[in-house]
């Protein structure tokens, strides 16, 4: 079943930052320096990933750019459900090893500086390999509110690449 993310859920759905109630700077404000450990970490619901996950949120989707970005951590095992997004996402591997892998293609591993890009509409997933765990950072393209449409878990199966 789909599920649509609006942009006052993304932190407690995962994957995708948001700050509550932040504005991102204008031009003539100069520049704004976010202190890290000034913004909660938030766990990975279950609804949307298996195994343990973390989001550590960086910034909101705004006016002035139009996408989120979050760091995310995933435990040996865990992977995020199957999702698409609207506007496409980039992620990007910062450590650890992980698996990503697009509807009806095989499994992929991934691995520290790996670049991935998740075209607007395409089914996919990712996570950390079964046996290291992996973070990366996720900037997320926003369109009309959204970042971000859940879909079923991934099983155990195609986790695997069977």
């Amino acid at each position: 079943m789909k599920r649509s993310l609006t942009r006052t859920a993304l932190c407690a759905a995962a994957l995708q930052a948001a700050v509550a109630g932040a504005a991102e700077p204008k031009a003539a404000d100069g520049q704004r320096i976010t202190r890290v450990g000034s913004q909660a970490s938030a766990a990975g619901p279950a609804e949307y990933f298996t195994g343990r996950a973390r989001i550590d949120p960086l910034w909101p989707a705004g006016d002035d750019i139009h996408a989120s970005g979050a760091m995310v951590t995933f435990e040996p095992g865990a992977r995020s459900a199957w999702h698409t997004h609207p506007a496409g996402q980039r992620l990007v591997v910062v450590s650890g090893v992980g698996l990503t892998q697009e509807w009806g293609k095989p499994v992929q591993e991934i691995r520290p500086g790996d670049v991935v890009w998740c075209p607007p509409g395409v089914k996919h997933w990712h996570g950390a390999s079964p046996t290291t765990a992996m973070t990366h950072l996720a900037v997320s393209g926003t369109r009309d509110g959204k970042n971000v449409e859940w879909m079923e878990k991934v099983s155990d199966a195609q986790y695997q690449g069977r």
